[in-house]
């Protein structure tokens, strides 16, 4: 505002300065006089017309002997400049521009104003998100530390059993030895008593003895077979032991062979599958893939949260992850969310993609050797990791609804190369004793 009125008053200034003193506006051919004082070259002639002899300046009155001026170029660039900038047009075109970038910088301040809520309320939910993560990830690890205080209570409590029947062994036996020992020294001291005797009576048979106890030979106390599984590694058998405890803990899965491609050899125990060049003897079922390549698990999930881990070693192509119930078995489909697939491949031994349309390519540093996927039905995620340090490979956050299986295609590998196969990996329980 006070710029607008400092720029107003230096125009109001500059439109004085070149206003002519006889007509009272701006310069109209404006001429300088030899006392440098300017005036419009019509007024200047009309003042000086009919006068003889020495003419005179109209402002200082100084004489000259002659009609002379001289036309300045540069102050008539200025009246023109000046009257085109106090002009109505101009004086519109001035506050149309001031309006517009007025209302451009309104514009933006709405927009910087807009994109600061947009960060408050970015940051109010990573701050809620985050809460409720530390709170998810507190209470698993809750939960993992629950499992481990229970199973050290257990152990600890068997040790003290143990220590306690054996100590018990010992303590009998060493109860019956020392009785023995008293019922020894009864007998002695009679005895010594008799013996005594025998100096003023003739002895005519042995005193009444008291009978000792029989006592079995103490077993020897086997100090490695009492220990030796307290040194086992524990640390390792408990995390065996743990699998059954985790929620979810890794699913025992077993391929469904009814659901396998004529080309997929299922070994007997369901656990492995691989290509082969051949059809594989097989019943027709409505639930067979024919024209993929594909086979499904036998347990299928639509509730909870589950995890299972497939090795694919050193295989160069595969597929693998969930499909709907519902998805398309007799014709050749691409996998993809919309066909009802949430798959992870690899072409060429190297080269990961997930399976959105189009395919999203995955940067990983180095080649996964088993694969870990975990479905959350609730939530419907399905995740991919690298089951060898479990770290995050992909995530599908808008997963299936509905009764899904997890879905394995070993592909049709180059023929120069072993058919390599797709083994579903099962970890037991471990006992931690007999």
């Amino acid at each position: 505002m006070a710029a607008a009125a400092v720029a107003t008053s230096s125009r109001g200034s500059l439109r004085e300065d070149l206003t002519c003193a006889i007509c009272c506006d701006l310069f109209r051919e404006p001429v300088m006089l030899a006392c440098m004082h300017h005036f419009c070259k019509p007024c200047i002639s009309r003042y000086w017309r009919g006068t003889q002899g020495p003419v005179s300046c109209p402002q200082c009155r100084k004489e000259f002997s002659t009609k002379q001026f001289h036309t300045n170029y540069l102050v008539t660039a200025m009246v023109e400049k000046v009257r085109a900038t106090t002009s109505d047009s101009y004086i519109k075109n001035l506050e149309k521009q001031l309006k517009e970038t007025l209302e451009r910088h309104r514009l933006k301040k709405e927009a910087f104003i807009n994109s600061i809520r947009r960060d408050k309320d970015k940051m109010d939910t990573i701050k809620r998100v985050g809460a409720d993560l530390q709170a998810r990830v507190k209470g698993d690890f809750r939960a993992l530390h629950q499992i481990l205080h229970d199973e050290e209570t257990c152990v600890l409590e068997q040790l003290r059993r143990e220590q306690e029947e054996e100590l018990e062994k010992v303590q009998r036996h060493l109860e019956a030895i020392e009785l023995v020992v008293r019922e020894l020294e009864d007998n002695m001291r009679v005895l010594q008593q008799a013996s005594a005797d025998t100096e003023s009576v003739v002895l005519t048979e042995l005193p009444q003895l008291r009978p000792c106890v029989h006592v079995d030979v103490a077993v020897e106390f086997d100090i490695n077979t009492f220990s030796n599984k307290y040194m086992a590694p524990l640390q390792y058998i408990t995390w065996r032991k743990m699998f059954k405890s985790l929620k979810p803990g890794p699913s025992p899965l077993t391929f469904d062979a009814d659901t396998a491609h004529p080309n997929i050899h299922v070994s007997r125990d369901k656990t492995v599958a691989v290509e082969c060049d051949f059809a594989v003897p097989h019943t027709d079922h409505n639930k067979r893939f024919l024209q993929c390549v594909n086979i499904l698990a036998a347990q299928g999930f639509q509730s909870g949260r589950h995890y299972w881990e497939v090795e694919v070693a050193s295989k160069p192509k595969w597929d693998l992850g969930v499909a709907s119930e519902s998805v398309e078995r007799h014709a050749r489909i691409k996998l993809s969310p919309e066909s009802g697939y949430w798959t992870l491949r690899v072409r060429n031994g190297n080269e990961y993609s997930a399976g959105t349309q189009p395919w999203t390519r995955l940067q990983l540093s180095s080649s996964p050797h088993k694969i870990g996927v975990f479905l959350d039905c609730e939530e419907r995620r399905v995740s991919f990791y690298n089951a060898d340090d479990m770290s995050l490979l992909y995530s599908f956050t808008n997963g299936p609804r509905g009764k899904v299986f997890p879905f394995f295609s070993p592909c049709i590998c180059d023929r120069s190369q072993k058919p390599q196969p797709i083994r579903l990996l099962h970890y037991p329980s471990v006992a931690l004793s007999g």
